[in-house]
């Protein structure tokens, strides 16, 4: 295939940069694509693993409800996409609809997650 766009060129210099520019652009879409996050709404499901969720009914919703997890033995709360989230084992998991509950429950937030 490189050697038919070769020939098409009029010269080595127009096909080098016609080829560098195309590399330059191919490495931007996928440097992009690979930055894009599927958006992420946690899902309760059927509790085989012990992990324990913690609703209120009657808890209206409001714009500041984002889901957080501690864990049973921490003081600390993490957002689901914090790295800090990822090293509590699942066992001792404890998620929150929001960080208020979470406050409301004595917990703080995490020193190394971007609230």
């Amino acid at each position: 295939m490189l050697v038919k766009l070769k020939s098409l060129a009029r010269s080595e210099r127009l096909f080098t940069v016609v080829l560098l520019c195309l590399i330059g652009v191919i490495s931007f879409v996928l440097g992009r694509y690979s930055v894009i996050e599927p958006s992420f709404t946690p899902q309760p499901t059927d509790n085989q693993a012990g992990v324990v969720f913690i609703d209120s009914p009657n808890e209206p919703l409001n714009a500041n409800a984002t889901p957080v997890v501690v864990s049973k033995n921490g003081t600390k709360y993490h957002l689901l996409t914090c790295s800090g989230a990822s090293t509590i084992k699942e066992e001792n998991k404890v998620y929150f609809d929001s960080i208020d509950q979470a406050k409301a429950a004595g917990y703080s937030p995490a020193a190394n997650c971007e609230f």
